[in-house]
């Protein structure tokens, strides 16, 4: 699987329940982003008597649109955590597995991928809405092969999903906020010894540990969709791009209607 990774994102959303002709379009909310062709395109009671929403989110490191669609997500849970826990677990998706691994400048990359004129406008729209979410995009820095975080994050599961969470945070922090090269076997080091991850030393150590385990989880939670980010929801619900938080909320309240 191949997509677009400086420009992916729908410019709608699809929450469709499984079997069904019904679909969820509240396409009238959404923000108006710049548009490309291509997209970077169990439900058990708990305590409290809360709704577990259970959140499988597939995403690649290096996409803007899965960052903002990480950003709005945890904007809507903390909006509902009285009526809901959550649980949320990343998955990985590559946009360009092809990529090298010793990294090309981000900024020649993508010039080369879409055009100056493109590259220009998408960043410049980008910086805002990440000025929005009160974060600094910065283009600096290089891009490359994602095999190796998503290695680490797919040990960071076994780990705990919250511990999953905030590694995913630090390394797209890591990539869009400080120039950071996520392929760099130090940077994820040092992001993993942040977060407290056990035996990430071990894992980058030998390029094939757990390669398969990630190759598992891509056919499984990834195989049938063509761009990131990519949410389901309770095992269900489908919900694709950088949706707003009320998107979000939204979607919360039909699957706890549903009782999926």
């Amino acid at each position: 699987m191949q997509g677009d990774y400086l420009m992916c994102y729908p410019l709608g959303v699809r929450l469709q329940k499984p079997g069904s002709e019904e679909q969820f379009d509240p396409s009238s909310e959404l923000h108006t982003f710049l548009a490309s062709e291509h997209w970077c395109t169990k439900f058990m009671a708990s305590d409290m008597g809360k709704k577990l929403m259970q959140i499988d989110v597939s995403s690649d490191t290096v996409c803007p649109w899965c960052f903002v669609g990480k950003k709005n997500l945890e904007r809507a849970m903390e909006q509902t955590k009285d009526k809901y826990n959550f649980e949320v677990r990343w998955h990985p998706f590559f946009l360009n597995p092809d990529a090298p691994k010793e990294g090309i400048r981000k900024s020649d990359f993508y010039k080369m991928k879409f055009g100056p004129v493109q590259f220009e406008r998408a960043t410049s729209r980008m910086t805002e809405i990440f000025q929005g979410l009160g974060l600094e995009y910065d283009m600096s820095g290089l891009t490359g092969n994602t095999m190796d975080s998503h290695r680490l994050i797919t040990l960071a599961g076994h780990q705990g999903y919250d511990k999953q969470n905030a590694l995913v945070e630090e390394l797209f922090q890591s990539y869009f906020c400080q120039g950071k090269y996520i392929g760099d076997k130090q940077v994820l080091l040092d992001v993993a010894r942040k977060v407290g991850i056990e035996g990430a030393e071990q894992l980058l150590e030998d390029p094939s540990r757990g390669v398969d385990e990630v190759q598992e989880e891509l056919n499984k939670y990834s195989s049938a969709i063509s761009g990131v980010p990519h949410f389901v929801i309770n095992g269900k619900y489908q919900l694709s791009g950088g949706q707003p938080p009320s998107v979000f909320m939204r979607a919360f309240e039909m699957v706890a209607k549903d009782g999926a």
